[in-house]
């Protein structure tokens, strides 16, 4: 029959390159990560499926208790059964590192419950979220303002601890990403220190990030070093302020976490990264100036009052020619204003075309930077949003060849389309099955979802993006969707159109459009819509069909609680 052929193959001997990788892997894999015994099983050495790569599905890895672990290396040939004689249980008093700025790092628990703007009489299902905050003095907690936006309940769960305390929330900064809380319960205090701030750190500084990210239940740590700092976009508040990149890893949960230095003092809170397919390991972080200020603007006014800006669009004046016709000489740099806020109070003293030479006594360069630290410039916008609401600023102004001082009073934004309803319920009022309401930033992305930007109506995005609210309590009014009924038959598919005017006056806000229903004699209702739409209805009939519709529909009231006020 000849030679009898050998099942199977007979396994290579290790290369040297392979021999090791398996060596490079175990040790960034042990070094990585410190098990207790309960955790993941060793590979045991007889197992041939350990040697290298393996065909086929890959192994799972068991999980064994200390006592099954010893009783098994007990019971196996050769030099493991002297394994039984140290059973692996490790030290715990031995490897704990005591650091008191990690003991004062939280895990916050959220129930939120969001508005609905598509049904604005009502609410969405709740929903529950974890993230991270940390103790501060005072006997306040900061987090991230989006980590408890629409709360219902805030529950805070110390380090170590199994008990989850009831927490208060003092105040939210929309704009600055950053809200405080605080617990009445005095057994959530004892024993914990409240982190400290420290200044903030120059480019290559090291930092680490605490927190709670997913993946697991207990306290987390990255670390990384300082890579930038520059004006940022606040993608929750919509805003641009002072921020740190850093190339820790910032994942869901970490935010509202501490970014601490070598020292154990924060220098900022973990608040956003940036998630692309080009980068990785791209995180910020909200720096000490940005919270300090909104520490001291709580305390100063005992609410959060907001980063105040100039209230104006301006242009740079890199070009030489666009700097000489306007009469700049070679030793004068500045950017010109283009457009002025017409609700903001510089308005009265600052016109277009005058070009901003400095701030405050510090020089504004043709680029809009002004010196920052060394080696470093920033947006003067920094030089604004470190003052406060109703703050004066010194502004020197060339106008004609002639250079003019103003002492302005800063104030918040007021934008036609808002960033925030700040926790409100959104306003709404209902006639002949016409929903109405006003339009704000979480409504467009309530309707037409994240990239709202680009598939939101060309009218209504142009409002949000170009147009100035020409009154304090100006408003962009649409109508929202029609409740189909007889009254209205050949108008249900307006959708989301801006309200220009009612009985030929112009609708200046929601309240407005609402007062000049409710009081209406006319024998018709006659409503200017955009793209030359008009929607007429019999007034007397309109009036009697409304009450049925919110009948069918379940709607307990025509108007917003704030309308009827």
């Amino acid at each position: 029959m000849g030679k009898t052929r050998k099942r199977g193959r007979k396994p290579k001997p290790a290369t040297e390159e392979e021999t090791a990788s398996q060596n490079y892997s175990t040790a960034s894999i042990k070094d990585a990560v410190s098990l207790p015994a309960t955790t993941a099983e060793a590979v045991e050495p007889n197992d041939p499926d350990s040697q290298g790569c393996r065909r086929g599905r890959s192994k799972k890895i068991k999980v064994a208790s200390p006592e099954r672990r010893s009783s098994r290396l007990a019971d196996s040939n050769g030099d493991c059964a002297t394994a039984a004689e140290t059973p692996l249980i490790p030290k715990w008093e031995g490897t704990v590192k005591v650091v008191p700025s990690m003991d004062a790092v939280v895990k916050v628990f959220c129930v939120h419950t969001e508005p609905n703007f598509s049904l604005p009489w009502q609410r969405k299902r709740q929903y529950s979220s974890s993230s991270s905050g940390f103790i501060v003095g005072g006997r306040r907690v900061l987090t991230n303002a989006h980590s408890v936006e629409h709360h219902t309940q805030v529950k805070l769960k110390k380090r170590g601890s199994d008990t989850k305390y009831l927490a208060t929330v003092l105040a939210i900064g929309t704009e600055c990403d950053i809200a405080m809380l605080t617990v009445s319960d005095d057994e959530f205090w004892e024993g914990v220190s409240p982190v400290e701030f420290g200044d903030m750190p120059a480019l290559q500084d090291a930092v680490t990030v605490v927190g709670y990210p997913i993946g697991g239940d207990t306290i987390s740590v990255t670390s990384g070093v300082v890579s930038r700092m520059e004006i940022l976009s606040y993608v929750h508040g919509s805003t641009e302020l002072l921020g740190l990149q850093i190339d820790a890893a910032i994942n869901s949960g970490n935010s509202g976490g501490p970014a601490l230095n070598d020292k154990g003092k924060c220098v900022g809170i973990a608040f956003q990264s940036l998630k692309h397919e080009d980068v990785e390991n791209i995180g910020y972080v909200i720096p000490t100036p940005v919270i300090e200020h909104f520490i001291q603007d709580y305390e100063k006014n005992g609410a959060y009052t907001g980063f105040p800006i100039l209230g104006v669009e301006w242009q740079k004046m890199e070009n030489p020619d666009l700097r000489m016709s306007m009469g700049m000489g070679p030793n004068k740099k500045g950017v010109r204003i283009r457009r002025i806020e017409p609700t903001a109070p510089e308005s009265h003293v600052l016109k277009p075309s005058d070009i901003i030479l400095s701030f405050d006594g510090v020089n504004i360069a043709n680029d809009g930077t002004v010196p920052f630290r060394h080696g470093e410039r920033i947006g003067f916008s920094y030089l604004v949003s470190q003052k406060y609401t109703g703050d004066r600023a010194q502004v020197k102004v060339l106008r004609n060849s002639q250079i003019l001082e103003f002492n302005i009073k800063l104030s918040t934004h007021k934008r036609l389309v808002p960033a925030h309803i700040k926790g409100r319920p959104p306003s709404y009022y209902i006639i002949a099955g016409f929903v109405f309401t006003a339009v704000s930033v979480p409504y467009l992305r309530s309707e037409y979802g994240k990239d709202y930007e680009f598939d939101a109506p060309v009218k209504l995005l142009e409002k949000h993006l170009h147009s100035m609210a020409q009154s304090v309590d100006e408003q962009l009014v649409v109508v929202s969707q029609v409740l189909v009924s007889d009254i209205n038959i050949g108008y249900e598919e307006i959708v989301n159109t801006q309200v220009l005017a009612f009985n030929g006056k112009p609708v200046k806000n929601l309240k407005n459009l609402a007062t000049m229903v409710e009081s209406c004699d006319d024998e018709y209702l006659k409503f200017d819509l955009e793209y030359q739409q008009i929607v007429v209805l019999k007034t007397s009939t309109a009036k009697a069909a409304t009450l049925d519709i919110l009948t069918t529909h379940c709607i307990p009231s025509a108007m917003s609680e704030d309308l009827k006020t």
